[in-house]
């Protein structure tokens, strides 16, 4: 059977919208240095390639990943938006992984990118007037009181710990327990390799390179986590803080995919494989505990169990999401998100599968291979689930 290998693995660090180091860079940017860096550290010509697949999200419906590849200088290979919203960057890799294995492909760049500080503002126009509601984004899925189309506190972090029983204290205490990893990963080198730098311009004029993700909390407490107040007070029980969800952020990054042939033949040593993918819908309420079945699914595809996966990543889009994963499929929490993930690290939406792999791929390397997972929730009760083999 054919193979989809990953010779190479980038992501810049993850600032924080509208008030962090990135909110004057564009996404168009953040994706040209992501893919040409991508490219650079694979050592394959831009005559080797073939696309560049990148997710994109409420960014206007344009091609960044064509944009992007001609900035990298790929200008005579295609660039192909995906938007699968959270899971948009998995789906990228997946998409890619497919083309090459099916032989249609041989070195493809997969990933995503999300500058949601410099996104713009759609204006959409009231049926039959002419009169605009402003801002407005398109919905993910059908609104309901249930499962609100622009409140995902309610449609994912709050629906998730009612349904699977996850108290406030469980969520505050996984929020924290990423904010520590997260530090100490910054602190020890950790992310160093993954990470490339950003050439920045600041307000006052002055340059710096961002290095280093700016959205982990040093100074978090249990006791600072348990006095933020819920964001629906007016909701009896409401439990699902600031704290307890990830942050709104900047951030791209990108996997340089190649078959078997150009694995063995480009000089470096890869980092291992795509072994399978899987995605999975439920209803809109049930968005967050969709992980539950997406999980399960690839697993079943793969004909692996969980006690064969050495490391996992899954998207704290909330809390609630991964600490429900745990329980339910009765995972090693010690296995679950090594180094932080959405509540510190941040959730730069369209980049964090991308983001979560390479991250993954690098511990995996590290650790002297093994098999991970990284699975997230998306919008409208969507999942999705990408196997790497190191």
């Amino acid at each position: 059977m054919a193979e989809a290998w990953i010779l190479s693995a980038v992501r810049t660090a993850v600032g924080t919208a509208h008030k962090g180091t990135l909110r004057g860079t564009s996404a168009l940017e953040l994706a040209r240095v992501a893919v040409d860096a991508a490219r650079t550290r694979s050592g394959l010509e831009p005559e080797r390639f073939d696309d560049v697949v990148f997710a994109e999200s409420y960014y206007g419906g344009g091609d960044i990943a064509r944009h992007a590849a001609i900035e990298a200088g790929l200008v005579n290979v295609g660039g192909q938006a995906v938007n699968r919203h959270c899971a948009g960057s998995l789906t990228s890799v997946a998409n890619a992984a497919g083309s090459i294995i099916a032989g249609m492909d041989d070195v493809v760049i997969a990933g995503g990118v999300q500058s949601s500080s410099t996104a713009p503002v759609q204006r959409w126009r009231v049926p039959g007037t002419e009169e605009y509601l402003e801002p407005w984004w398109s919905p993910t899925h059908p609104d309901s009181p249930t499962a609100p189309n622009r409140d995902m506190t309610i449609t994912v972090g709050w629906n998730t710990a009612q349904a699977i029983g996850i108290s406030r204290e469980e969520m505050d205490r996984w929020a924290y327990r990423s904010h520590q990893r997260a530090v100490a990963a910054i602190d020890d080198g950790t992310f160093a390799e993954e990470i490339v730098p950003v050439k920045v311009t600041l307000p006052d004029g002055s340059a710096t390179e961002f290095a280093v993700d700016e959205h982990p909390r040093r100074d978090s407490t249990l006791e600072k986590l348990a006095s933020l107040k819920p964001l629906h007070p007016e909701i009896e029980g409401f439990s699902i803080t600031a704290g307890n969800s990830s942050g709104v952020n900047d951030a791209a990054a990108a996997l340089v995919l190649g078959n078997a042939d150009t694995a063995r033949s480009y000089g470096g040593t890869p980092f291992g494989r795509v072994r399978g993918w899987a995605w999975t819908a439920v209803p809109p309420e049930r968005t967050g505990a969709a992980v539950l079945d997406v999980i399960p699914k690839v697993l079943r595809r793969t004909g692996l169990s969980i006690k064969d996966i050495a490391l996992w990543e899954i998207n704290e889009a909330f809390a609630s999401v991964p600490v429900a994963a745990c329980r339910e499929l009765a995972l090693d929490e010690e296995k679950v998100n090594i180094h932080g993930s959405g509540c510190s690290i941040g959730h730069p939406t369209a980049a964090s599968g991308a983001r979560m792999l390479t991250t993954l791929v690098h511990d995996l390397r590290r650790r002297g291979g093994g098999l991970g997972i990284a699975a997230m929730c998306a919008g409208g009760g969507q999942a999705g689930a990408v196997l790497v083999e190191c």
